[in-house]
């Protein structure tokens, strides 16, 4: 019984399929040129049936694919989706059935670079995390763009206070807004913990502020508004998404470097229990965070880490910088040791491959993380228990904090 295997070239408007036998894939049992209008995919899905496809390869320009594979997913149970630069033609030589037809090939060959593509469910909790993380720079661009428009009127805020958009700040923004001028009475809204004094803080605050002025403040601060709702909203959404895996996400979380946020989005990206890699070295490797290999004549020219997940990479990278701050921790430690060798950025990214393989343990074998590192003090115990408790509140989840039974001693 032969093995039949279809190539499909995805562009924007047109789809370029061809039908092979994986026993001799150079030879074309079918090729058919089809739209990607809804009637157009349905024709497809029917067309591939009708003549026995079994498994299916694509290669897509940008995120055109997303159509194609929701409409063949349902009635194909092997899809896969080829990275281009693993189908690259000779050049001079490149046409879009010449593509397909190469898919095949290179498919059966086992040449091809496969990309990991998620069941539906990951699917979404994706399109929540990924979306939150725009609104969070859309709030980050927001602020800068803020602080370029204070300078433009003489406000020199940003100066004197650390958190532009903190409470102080903020205070201070709603009242320019509504048309308070007085750099003395503005000043009386700032925090009394702030480290610059009152006088300074007036005399930052000494601007020229027309109508006009106050009109698009006020503009400013209703889109951080509406910002900061959407985010609340996607909080509240992904953690009702991910509810039945609250235990895989409480245990990230325990992680130096992670909180309920980022815990969130590492299950997005790898899933609940990284089923998808056999092993934290190939996960590793498939989030770009071990060390490369260019080897040559016995001698190896690059160790730089090969390309991966640019979604999982940030959020190592985010958690190495914050795991290397806690206090006593192993990998502040480790990250000190290491330091005077790597310097900062190869350290850095040497605990961010830590921390990669640790997640890994965390989720796959569904155990917790135990410290390596110096003993906390109760003190600190209870302050980090209770901020986490509180991040994961806010999250939607629920939470209670109980000590650990104590251990019986061996004589």
């Amino acid at each position: 019984m032969r093995y039949v295997v279809a190539g499909i070239d995805i562009h924007k408007k047109v789809l370029m399929v061809v039908v092979t036998d994986a026993a001799n894939p150079e030879l074309v049992l079918y090729r058919r040129r089809f739209g990607t209008s809804a009637s157009e995919r349905e024709h497809l899905a029917a067309w591939l049936k009708d003549h026995g496809v079994q498994e299916i390869v694509m290669e897509s320009t940008a995120q055109y694919w997303k159509p194609i594979w929701l409409d063949l997913e349902p009635h194909f149970g092997k899809l896969q989706l080829a990275q281009a630069h693993s189908n690259r033609a000779p050049k001079g030589r490149k046409n879009d059935f010449g593509d397909a037809e190469r898919l095949t090939r290179r498919l059966v060959a086992g040449e091809l670079v496969l990309s990991l593509v998620p069941d539906a469910e990951q699917r979404d909790w994706r399109t929540l995390t990924r979306g939150k993380v725009q609104l969070v720079r859309d709030v980050v661009r927001l602020g800068n763009q803020l602080e370029a428009f204070l300078e433009e009127l003489r406000i020199k805020l940003s100066s004197v206070i650390s958190e532009l958009l903190g409470l102080s700040g903020r205070r201070i923004l709603r009242a320019l807004a509504d048309g308070e001028s007085d750099p003395v009475k503005l000043a009386e809204l700032g925090d009394r913990r702030l480290r610059c004094s009152k006088e300074e803080l007036a005399d930052a605050l000494k601007g020229q502020l027309q109508p006009k002025h106050r009109k698009m403040l006020k503009l400013f601060l209703e889109r951080l508004d509406l910002l900061e709702r959407q985010i609340l909203t996607m909080d509240q959404m992904t953690a009702e998404a991910m509810k039945e895996f609250e235990p895989a996400v409480i245990r990230l979380a325990e992680v130096p470097g992670f909180g309920a946020d980022s815990a969130q989005q590492v299950i997005a990206e790898i899933g609940p229990g990284a089923k998808s890699f056999d092993s934290a070295g190939n996960l590793a490797s498939w989030v770009g965070v071990c060390p490369g290999s260019n080897v040559s004549a016995e001698h190896n020219r690059s160790s730089g880490s090969p390309k991966g997940n640019c979604s999982m990479r940030r959020i190592l990278t985010q958690a190495a910088q914050a795991a290397v701050k806690k206090k006593g921790s192993y990998f502040q430690k480790t990250f000190r040791r290491w330091l005077p060798k790597l310097g900062y950025n190869e350290a850095l990214w040497a605990i961010a491959h830590k921390l990669c393989r640790l997640v890994w343990k965390v989720l796959h074998d569904q155990v917790s993380y135990i410290e390596q590192g110096q003993e906390l003090n109760p003190k600190a115990k209870r302050r980090r228990a209770k901020k986490l408790m509180q991040a994961l509140r806010q999250l939607g989840y629920d939470v209670t904090i109980s000590s650990p039974a104590p251990q019986p001693a061996h004589g």
